[in-house]
């Protein structure tokens, strides 16, 4: 491990000055960060411990519910508000990592997870867009199981801007579909996100995840009035029952009428470098019987242009299955 130098800061205005300094990062739980820069991947030269500046709150707002950044994964799955008012950001929260994990992972660090991929993780693999910018993309012909089906660059091996990695993140799935909105800070002051625009396509910029400047923090998320508290399913599909990445996740939330979806949020993980929504899919479906064929509809929109390699060609089939799955699950109206 590089060294470095460690600042704990005690307010918000503070971690922003501490952050604005060359190479440094803002530490929270340290559930990516440390692990990446134990390998090499990470290297700052400073981190700020950003733990006791008062982010760590959940609260009910006149617009739904506001979550500060350093809430962490096991309190906010299990806060009352979101049980009761976002089961589907609770379910999702609990598919991830482990007990251990989530006691320390915080919801603004959730969000800013790198990239999953084999050989961005492994400095014994040269090339990774990513992590090396311009020196190619060692996945395209290695070992793809794992990787991006859906708006990925695909410029060949060698080019510059190639890079087929997946998100992460089950949290962010949930909060795509519940239209989650960032709240961040920095220098320039304050600003909000819409969280499907926060993360990034690799684009002609793999290296780069979110649209987060450098030296912006974030403070919070909110969720908008509730419209799903009866009808939604987080699936998650994987190598094994606990602390393992998705090959592909659903999120899926409806608001029923009778039998007629009245509106949809639906996000899939694991199948792109950022969580997966697309409008159309959700438009297909307003108005329509919850049925599996109204499902299948939605399903082959969200997996519309998908491109596959050697090892990964069975998400297709299996992200459409999984769809299905849970906008069925979602549709049965709960208690």
């Amino acid at each position: 491990m590089n060294p470095f130098r460690y600042t704990r800061v005690a307010g918000t205005e503070a971690a922003i000055h501490a952050g604005t300094a060359q190479g440094a990062k803002f530490l929270g739980g340290g559930t990516n960060l440390i692990d990446l820069m134990k390998s090499d991947v990470e290297q700052p030269t400073a981190l700020v411990d950003i733990n006791h500046i008062g982010l760590d709150k959940v609260a009910a707002t006149v617009d739904g519910v506001r979550i500060g950044a350093l809430v962490r994964n096991s309190d906010l799955a299990n806060h009352p508000l979101i049980v009761e008012g976002y089961p589907l950001l609770s379910h999702a929260l609990l598919a991830g990592a482990s007990p251990q994990l989530r006691n320390r992972a915080t919801t603004g660090g959730n969000l800013m997870q790198r990239t999953r991929c084999y050989y961005f993780a492994d400095t014994a693999f040269p090339a990774c867009n990513k992590r090396a910018p311009g020196s190619g993309c060692a996945a395209i012909n290695g070992f793809n199981r794992i990787h991006a089906i859906l708006g990925q660059t695909d410029e060949g091996a060698t080019s510059a801007h190639t890079c087929i990695a997946t998100h992460p993140s089950d949290m962010c799935v949930a909060l795509y579909a519940l239209g989650a909105t960032v709240e961040v800070q920095g220098p320039k002051g304050r600003r909000t996100i819409p969280v499907t625009e926060f993360h990034r396509l690799p684009g002609d910029n793999p290296a780069k995840d979110t649209v987060l400047g450098k030296d912006e923090l974030i403070t919070g998320v909110t969720l908008p009035v509730s419209k799903f508290a009866k009808n939604s399913w987080y699936l998650k599909a994987r190598d094994r029952q606990s602390y393992s990445f998705a090959l592909v996740s659903v999120a899926a939330g409806l608001e029923m009428d009778g039998n007629a979806i009245k509106s949809a949020g639906l996000a899939m993980g694991g199948v792109a470098h950022k969580p997966w929504r697309v409008a159309e899919a959700e438009a297909t479906l307003i108005g329509k019987p919850a049925t599996r064929e109204t499902f299948a509809q939605a399903a082959e929109l969200l997996v519309k242009g998908a491109k596959t390699y050697e090892h990964n060609a069975f998400k297709v089939e299996l992200a459409k299955q999984c769809v299905v799955k849970a906008l069925m699950q979602a549709s049965m109206k709960k208690a």
